[in-house]
């Protein structure tokens, strides 16, 4: 692919206008057409591992030995592989919608085919096919999530969305239990019926995916802006419609040079060369994930009925335990991840899953664990561990240009899945195969090492990601670049002289107050103890360069937080002043404060009260303040930096 097309140059607001929406009906589709995917992988996983047993015994209708399940299952992981890396360059050429069908198309029938195989070459055929639908799933879908998704949701909805692989590996326990009852079904029936089952789950979902839409992102790069346009107005009509008031403002407009074919040499060169410091933190965080779950999720039955003497039939139980614990992590944790921040959370879940797996090693080499004690540690682990996994994907889709997005996860995925998610699972299983719970606690700090290195490279490398905007985060590879293009108004004294007095006295006042602001945060941050958080910003004492462009007020992306701060203040001001004293949550009414995003109506309040904007009456009351007095200069608590 040599040639490039050239249509021309277009200026748009189509992500400002996604990334403002409320929460409405339309995300809860994206949700549920497009996330449910893992939900699959996570019952397809399951459920083979579950009646593999049974596909080897005489009489399953197949002839099967243990060697060759353990085959098909690498052939698995291998199509997965082939099949992100292939559907994720055609996600980015042909767009998001066309490949979510054809790859869930391409999964339905092959797990379908699957329940028909007769012989081992069959099986490892369909399960080859099988497995390239998923890897091409997770590319593509990803990708339209992240695009169609508000910012302010973002994080918290991806988490879910791909910790949402445990709802399957549940479901897929349970239903292995009644799939295997020889009193319910055949010894050649029910092991088919489990793949079959995949089969009917995934027509479901392509019925559900019918009424999503292309990214309207990825159609205006790619000289279909009016098609994007239509796109985004029936959106927002039916928000509207939904919330039954108008929408707020979209921020500002994108200018990108459209093309419809972006070379591949271009696409894969921009890791290297514009991006590669974002490139380690991605196979860091793929490689440590994908070898302390693999290494471990594979063989913990075969751990529990070794050295605790579970039985075979109970093991079922714990996998879905297992499965609902590694759910409830990102789950509940996700939304720190838009609060909080992608740094610190990302980095404490892959050190905290670290740490628990160091305890459990050395409490193994000791011989105090029970059964349950194990499982409860084990399980404590993946909680932490699997918010941190999800988080990878979401980093990945978040930090590289939009042209490469579904590429880049296809890309990480595949060199981590081979990288960790072969070489965890052979150190592993020979560990267990030779009987000595000394060499199994090596395993579990081999483990620990992988992700703890990734939580070392997000300190390093991590990009402050929450809330942005993704063309903020990284810059589409066809935007235009123009000095100053970011701002709503030209930095040129004479177009500042053009404007209307009252218009340049209002840039003025809202410049001073941002300037004023930042300068108070950064006195409070040299004084305090947040002088030794990693990052560029001038309070900081330690460099990350992984986050050049992503703090420090210079920055596009600070600039226009410190905006979007400001503007709410004012609402808050103006609406103080309109009611007098009110509660709380009617101020936070009266302003929509729940749809700007978690966390963000506290912290807008709380520095109207520094900046003597309004008062607090005590029991949850709020009054404006009298006078324009002097900010309040106190350190700031826990409760702001959130």
């Amino acid at each position: 692919m040599t040639s490039t097309a050239e249509l021309g140059v277009v200026t748009t607001k189509v992500p400002a206008r996604l990334d403002r929406l409320p929460w409405s009906r339309f995300h809860w589709r994206i949700v549920i057409g497009l996330g449910t995917v893992w939900i699959l992988d996570g019952l397809e996983v399951t459920i083979v591992g579950a009646v593999a047993a049974r596909m080897t015994e005489p009489g399953s209708g197949i002839n099967l030995t243990s060697a060759d399940i353990g085959t098909a299952a690498a052939i698995y992981v291998a199509g997965a592989c082939v099949g992100a890396l292939l559907f994720g360059r055609l996600t980015d050429r042909y767009g998001r919608k066309k490949l979510f069908m054809l790859t869930l198309g391409i999964y339905i029938l092959a797990t379908v085919a699957t329940a028909f195989a007769h012989d081992a070459w069959f099986l490892y055929l369909a399960r080859f096919v099988t497995g390239m639908g998923i890897g091409g799933e997770y590319a593509a879908i990803n990708s339209a999530i992240d695009e169609l998704i508000p910012a302010r949701n973002r994080g918290q909805v991806d988490l879910a969305i791909n910790g949402s692989y445990w709802v399957g590996a549940a479901l897929g326990s349970l239903v292995a239990v009644l799939l295997l009852n020889e009193n319910l079904l055949a010894d050649d029936l029910g092991w088919r019926l489990a793949f079959g089952l995949g089969g009917v789950l995934g027509l479901g979902i392509m019925l559900v995916r019918r009424h999503v839409p292309e990214s309207p992102r990825w159609l205006f790069i790619h000289g279909r802006e009016e098609e994007a346009e239509r796109i985004v107005d029936r959106i927002e009509a039916e928000v509207r419609q939904e919330t039954d008031r108008e929408l707020p403002e979209p921020g500002e407009a994108v200018t990108v040079r459209q093309r419809d074919v972006i070379p591949f040499k271009e696409i894969a060169g921009v890791a290297v060369r514009r991006y590669p410091r974002r490139a380690v933190l991605g196979l860091a965080l793929f490689v440590g994930q994908a070898f302390l779950y693999n290494a471990i999720v594979f063989d913990l039955g075969t751990i529990l009925n070794g050295f605790f003497d579970i039985g075979s039939g109970s093991i079922p139980y714990f996998m879905a335990i297992f499965a609902i614990a590694n759910f409830l992590g990102p789950l509940l944790l996700g939304r720190l991840f838009d609060t909080v921040g992608r740094k610190p959370m990302i980095a404490s879940t892959y050190f905290g899953s670290a740490v628990v797996a160091v305890v459990l090693a050395v409490l193994l080499v000791n011989g105090s664990l029970t059964a349950w004690w194990f499982f409860l540690l084990v399980s404590l682990t993946f909680f932490v561990a699997s918010a941190g996994a999800s988080s990878a994907y979401l980093t990945v889709s978040e930090v590289f240009p939009m042209e490469t997005r579904a590429l880049s996860i296809s890309l990480f995925f595949a060199i981590g899945t081979a990288v960790g998610g072969i070489t965890g699972p052979l150190l592993f299983g020979h560990l267990i195969h030779s009987g000595d719970t000394d060499l199994v606690a090596i395993g579990f700090i081999v483990g620990a090492a992988a992700m703890a290195l990734g939580g070392l490279a997000e300190v390093v490398y991590g990009v402050r990601a929450e809330q942005q905007s993704l063309e903020n985060i990284a810059r589409p590879l066809t935007a235009e670049e123009a000095d100053a293009a970011w701002r709503d108004e030209s930095a040129s004294p004479e177009a500042r002289e053009r404007r209307p007095e009252p218009a340049r006295q209002a840039v003025d006042e809202r410049d001073q107050r941002i300037a004023d602001r930042t300068a108070r945060r950064r006195e409070r941050e040299r004084a305090g103890a947040r002088r030794y958080r990693p990052g560029t910003g001038q309070g900081s004492r330690m460099y990350s360069p992984g986050m050049a462009g992503t703090a420090g007020t210079a920055s596009r992306t600070s600039a226009m937080a410190e905006r979007r701060l400001d503007e709410e203040v004012e609402q808050i001001t103006h609406a103080l002043r309109e009611s007098g004293p009110t509660s709380r949550d009617q101020l936070e009414q009266a302003v929509d404060g729940r749809s700007w995003g978690p966390g963000r109506f506290r912290r807008a309040l709380r520095e109207s009260e520094r900046e003597s904007r309004a008062k607090s009456l005590g029991g949850g009351g709020y009054a404006p303040a009298d006078g324009t007095g002097r900010p309040d200069s106190t350190p700031e608590g826990p409760e702001d930096r959130r």
